[in-house]
């Protein structure tokens, strides 16, 4: 079927057996985890989470002290966590040392998303590509599977002379939803939003938004955060996807 807007489950049929092989994450001081929600037909294990009524996500880069202290690049950690606050899932960089320090926001990466039980639910990874805005074959793009291995999506980055646009893509590359960024992205003082459009972008349903979180975070460290905005019945691997997308704006236009 399409991976267009289509409504998901409201209601969970009953039967289902928790898995017992897993254990929660640990739960940290002032941390509460999202619920786990019950298995859901033909939905890839981990996305239940998207599907109870999730049409926002808020993205918070965790500070590594190292990295401030002196600079040196650290691989990247994130929070995930609903409307009401509520952690959905942890996000963890897996790039080697050398990489990071020698390629900075153009390095290739692989991310680790994981949920509530520990488990590693999606997978983003970026290959390594030319970053120029002067050259159409040097395009940028992001792979996202569910569960790793599974492929879901693409996150493929469009050709604009001056724009930054994206392409959503289900697993057969076909294009479901556009997004396209500001000309100019002024850091100081206000939020920058990437507006998520339908394919004919004549509509907007949704955004990609960088956080404004003060003078002294913005200047002295690479510390954000992020809201990702989508429609309520957007499918749930989509859901996912926009999650990859904004793992790729970040690194484009956010990471030094």
């Amino acid at each position: 079927g399409s991976h267009g807007f289509q409504a998901q489950p409201m209601g969970f049929p009953g039967g289902f057996v928790t898995q017992t092989n897993v254990q929660p994450q640990p739960t940290m001081a002032g941390t509460i985890w999202m619920p786990v929600p019950p298995p859901i037909p033909n939905c890839p294990p981990g996305l239940e989470y998207l599907t109870q009524q999730i049409d926002q996500i808020l993205v918070h880069q965790q500070m590594e002290l190292l990295e401030i202290v002196t600079g040196f690049e650290e691989n990247n950690k994130y929070e995930l966590k609903n409307a009401l606050g509520q952690r959905v899932y942890v996000a963890t960089e897996d790039t080697d040392c050398l990489t990071r320090q020698c390629c900075g926001s153009a390095r290739p990466f692989t991310i680790h998303i994981i949920d509530n039980l520990g488990r590693e639910v999606i997978r983003l990874q970026r290959p390594l590509r030319c970053v120029s805005c002067c050259c159409p074959c040097c395009l940028q793009e992001l792979e996202v599977q569910a569960p790793p291995g599974t492929t879901v999506g693409y996150v493929v980055q469009n050709w604009h002379i001056c724009l930054p646009k994206f392409s959503i893509q289900d697993e057969k590359r076909t294009d479901i939803l556009k997004i396209a960024g500001p000309c100019v992205m002024c850091r100081c003082c206000e939020d920058i939003h990437f507006e998520v459009k339908s394919l004919d972008e004549t509509c907007t349903v949704g955004k990609i938004s960088k956080q404004w979180t003060g003078f002294v975070r913005e200047m002295f460290t690479d510390t954000d955060n992020f809201g990702i905005s989508f429609p309520m019945d957007l499918d749930v691997k989509m859901k996912a996807v926009m999650i990859g997308a904004c793992f790729l704006i970040v690194s484009l236009s956010f990471t030094s």
